[in-house]
């Protein structure tokens, strides 16, 4: 399965971007589209974003260094990140490399979207 990302812009006070992964995020050329696709979204200032992994199976290294780099990006003041849906074989990964506790996870959109409106 190839990796994809679609973006979707929600009509809310701050312009919530959601960036629905499908496939698995590993090294590769489908890996440096999407982090030059979110790097873009971050440099044309989107202040809140959503990750949402419910369609992304596993990650590997690479995938979690992708992870770790844009949420470095979205840690600037006046912005904000959140990463849902992501599945028992990804929160394994982030359990064993301990990064779960500097990702902010939810289990899904819903509760991503509540955790941004709570922080504003």
């Amino acid at each position: 399965m190839a990796l994809e990302m679609k973006t979707e812009t929600l009509a809310d006070e701050q312009s919530t971007v959601v960036a629905s992964v499908d496939g698995a995020l590993t090294m590769g050329t489908s890996l440096k589209t999407v982090d030059h696709n979110l790097q873009a979204l971050v440099e044309r200032g989107t202040s809140r974003l959503i990750l949402d992994l419910t369609g992304c199976p596993y990650c590997d290294s690479a995938g979690l260094g992708l992870l770790m780099h844009v949420s470095g990006l979205m840690a600037a003041p006046g912005r904000a990140m959140r990463i849902c849906g992501a599945s028992a074989r990804v929160l394994d990964l982030l359990r064993i490399t301990r990064t779960e506790s500097l990702l902010p996870l939810d289990p899904d959109r819903t509760a991503s979207i509540a955790a941004l409106q709570a922080a504003t």
